[in-house]
C-alpha cells in the first residue's frame, strides 16, 4: 500500500505537466474546430474521413489530413517545408506527449505540396 502511494506521488508531476505548445497554424487561418475539440476529437474526424474517402470515394470533407499539413507545417529559413512529424513539429510534439504513434504518414505526405511557381 505504501509503495503504491509513493509511486502515485512520484508520477503526479508528470501527469500534471502541460502539453507541448506546437507551432501555431498559418496566420490568417482558422481551424475547422476549436483547439479543445481538435485535441480531443481530431483522430476520430480523420478516421471517419478516411473511411468515407477509401470506401465510398467521398472527398473534400471538412476534416482532411492534407488540410492539416497545409496549415500546420512550418518552413526552414531557406523556405523549405519541415515535415509535421519532425522533432518538435505540430503532429510529432503532441503525439510524443501523448505517447502515441499514428500511422498516417506511412502513406500521407508530411509537407504541403510545393507549387512550381514557388520553386
Amino acid at each position: 500500500m505504501i509503495i503504491a502511494i509513493l509511486l502515485a506521488l512520484l508520477t503526479l508531476p508528470a501527469l500534471a505537466a502541460e502539453p507541448p505548445a506546437p507551432p501555431k497554424a498559418k496566420a490568417g487561418t482558422t481551424c475547422i474546430e476549436s483547439p479543445s475539440v481538435m485535441r480531443r476529437d481530431h483522430m476520430e474526424m480523420l478516421k471517419h474521413q478516411r473511411d468515407d474517402t477509401l470506401r465510398l470515394g467521398i472527398r473534400g470533407a471538412k476534416a482532411s489530413l492534407k488540410g492539416c499539413v497545409d496549415c500546420h507545417s512550418t518552413t526552414t529559413a531557406e523556405g523549405r517545408p519541415v515535415p509535421v512529424n519532425a522533432e518538435g513539429q505540430f503532429c510529432q510534439s503532441c503525439h510524443a506527449y501523448a505517447a502515441v504513434k499514428p500511422d498516417c504518414f506511412e502513406c500521407h505526405a508530411t509537407t504541403p505540396a510545393v507549387k512550381e511557381a514557388a520553386r
